[in-house]
């Protein structure tokens, strides 16, 4: 483990988040086992909510696949670690309310909780398993129209 990852798992023990997340897996009859970079791996998550492929509680992963698929998605893995960080610099609970006023957010903005989430965003979209929805758009362009910012006597020909 680098320096930054026993950091990041000595906050979350500290910040209660891993605890939760422990409390959480053993609720759900998870298996848990020690996984890469100070990381808990829970396997067998079956509960409805959230509805994602797999989440990450304090400095725990719990996933709804069996052990040997979940730790073969080194990306999906990547993007839960990332959230386990961001526990850490939210300082523990504060996270989960700040995660979904982000996600209700998105939500509104994009009509999915991912796609202007700013904590899935530096997670990675993609490796979350999050498509892009935000609308990129710069404005209705109609010909004949003056771009903003110029005066009537700019932009006209003789």
């Amino acid at each position: 483990m680098t320096s930054g990852q026993r950091l990041r798992q000595i906050a979350n023990v500290l910040n209660a988040t891993t605890l939760l997340g422990l409390l959480l897996a053993k609720c759900a009859r998870t298996a848990v086992r020690t996984g890469p970079r100070g990381l808990l791996i829970a396997t067998g998550y079956r509960w409805r909510l959230p509805f994602a492929q797999a989440f990450a509680v304090g400095n725990v992963v719990l996933f709804r696949a069996a052990p040997a698929e979940a730790l073969s998605n080194p990306v999906l893995l990547g993007h839960e670690e990332r959230h386990c960080s961001q526990y850490a610099w939210c300082l523990g609970l504060p996270f989960l309310p700040l995660y979904f006023i982000a996600a209700g957010w998105s939500q509104l903005r994009t009509g999915n909780p991912g796609s202007a989430n700013v904590f899935e965003r530096l997670a990675g979209l993609e490796a979350g398993g999050y498509v892009d929805r935000r609308q990129v758009d710069p404005g209705p362009r109609r010909k004949g129209r003056r771009p903003a910012g110029k005066n009537a006597s700019e932009g006209i020909e003789a």
